[in-house]
């Protein structure tokens, strides 16, 4: 999870190399944090928060084939 939520954010900012990501889980549900430099921080929120939603909705379907509940947490 992890992996895919680091590849998708390095895509879509300017510096791909501040892109730093932690999981922080339990049995049944894990919190993806994600921090990215101060500049990029509105290109992974999006306009009205579409890309924030749309890197949940990801999150969300790859998490559900390990039957895992996951949430993501954008850390500025």
């Amino acid at each position: 999870m992890k992996d895919l939520i680091k590849y998708v954010a390095q895509v879509l900012v300017d510096h791909p190399e501040a892109v730093a990501v932690s999981e922080v889980g339990g049995e049944q549900t894990s919190a993806i944090e994600l921090k990215v430099a101060k500049d990029d921080i509105g290109k992974i929120i999006g306009k009205q928060g579409r890309t924030a939603r749309a890197m949940q909705s990801i999150l969300s379907a790859a998490s559900g084939k390990i039957k895992k509940r996951s949430m993501l947490e954008i850390i500025k």
